[in-house]
């Protein structure tokens, strides 16, 4: 099992800023409209790991379709950064857009497809 790591990371312009732990195990790869257009890769975190640290100020909320994930992106440069929502058991959820990881590099990462197209 791969062992968690601190990142950093944040958006385009750098006024949104992260701190998270996790171990990228699962980098989900999904088809639903919204990843697909946007490009979206997520991690998904407990509300613990993930810490905003600059940047609260300038971030935007964005909801579509069930209103159930709650989009997070700066309002300069657009980057949707992390999502706010709910576990299937009702549980607080982070996703972690892996794109915004300081130094990532998606090609060496594992990738799990979800169909959220057809849910």
């Amino acid at each position: 099992m791969p062992s968690s790591i601190t990142y950093t990371g944040g958006c385009h312009c750098g006024l949104v800023r992260f701190e998270c732990t996790t171990d990228l195990a699962m980098v989900t790869a999904c088809n639903c409209s919204i990843c697909t257009k946007k490009g979206l890769h997520f991690a998904f975190l407990a509300p613990e790991k993930f810490q905003l640290r600059a940047g609260e100020d300038n971030v935007k909320e964005y909801l579509f379709n069930k209103h159930a994930i709650r989009h997070q992106f700066c309002q300069d440069c657009g980057v949707e950064v992390f999502a706010r929502g709910k576990k299937p058991d009702g549980s607080e959820v982070v996703a972690l857009n892996v794109s915004c990881i300081d130094g990532v590099e998606l090609a060496k990462l594992a990738m799990t497809p979800i169909d959220g197209r057809n849910r």
